[in-house]
């Protein structure tokens, strides 16, 4: 029985993940795990409650789940009313800081310990989180955004951990980051003024391009984060 799930499936491109999966057919099972959770998107989607910043959820979750094929964490926080992206070290705060991290970090590092182990061993199994690719230290040159940055290279770093880790167990899995590109959701909306023609997806492309792009990695390409386009993202 082939199962995805899809954790953040509210949010603008979860939501489009979900539909995209089900329109595409080939899973058995599609659960659609989110906070807040709601009325399912599709037929045979699963809707069930999982809190990236609650362990029990995501412990719970997947003792219900059982076994999954492909896992995607779709969740991610750039800005809140608490938390905004610093334009300068002078704005930078330790709670907000924190946060960032929670969400962006700590939450899908969490859902891989619990998620992991429902991967097949015989056979190959996905396990993607949303990074960016403001995360890439080497292709840093504007600074600024200091919480954010930090926390999705750190998510880099623990995908890259885990994939090492989950080759010695299942030789066939992957384990990637993924960069949506900018997407028109409400992570992005207070940026979007400036962007060039076409720089703009729908989150519905957005999915497209990714599930596109997952379909095609191998084990080789295992601990990556690659864009919408397929291109690989440096550390």
């Amino acid at each position: 029985m082939a199962t995805a799930v899809v954790i953040g499936a509210t949010g603008g491109i979860g939501r489009a993940l979900v539909g995209e999966l089900a329109r595409r057919g080939g899973q058995d099972r599609i659960f659609a795990l989110s906070r807040r959770p709601v009325a399912a998107a599709a037929p045979g989607v699963i809707v069930g409650r999982v809190d990236l910043t609650d362990e029990a959820s995501l412990r719970a979750a997947a003792a219900e789940i059982g076994e999954a094929d492909l896992v995607i964490v779709a969740s991610g926080v750039l800005q809140t009313d608490t938390l905004k992206p610093e334009r300068s070290y002078k704005a930078l705060e330790a709670e907000a800081m924190l946060e960032s991290f929670r969400i962006n970090a700590v939450g899908p590092a969490l859902a891989a310990k619990h998620f992991l182990p429902l991967m097949p061993r015989g056979r190959r199994g996905v396990f993607a989180a949303l990074s960016a690719r403001v995360g890439s230290i080497s292709d840093n040159r504007l600074g600024g955004w200091h919480s954010y940055r930090a926390s999705k290279a750190a998510l880099n770093m623990t995908l890259a951990n885990l994939a090492i880790e989950l080759a010695r167990e299942r030789p066939q899995a992957v384990c990637v980051g993924l960069h949506p590109g900018t997407v028109d959701t409400g992570l992005s909306a207070p940026f979007q003024r400036n962007l060039a023609s076409g720089q703009l997806f729908t989150p519905a492309y957005s999915a497209t391009c990714l599930l596109d792009v997952l379909d095609r990695l191998t084990p080789g390409d295992s601990g990556g984060v690659f864009a919408w386009d397929g291109s690989r993202i440096a550390p």
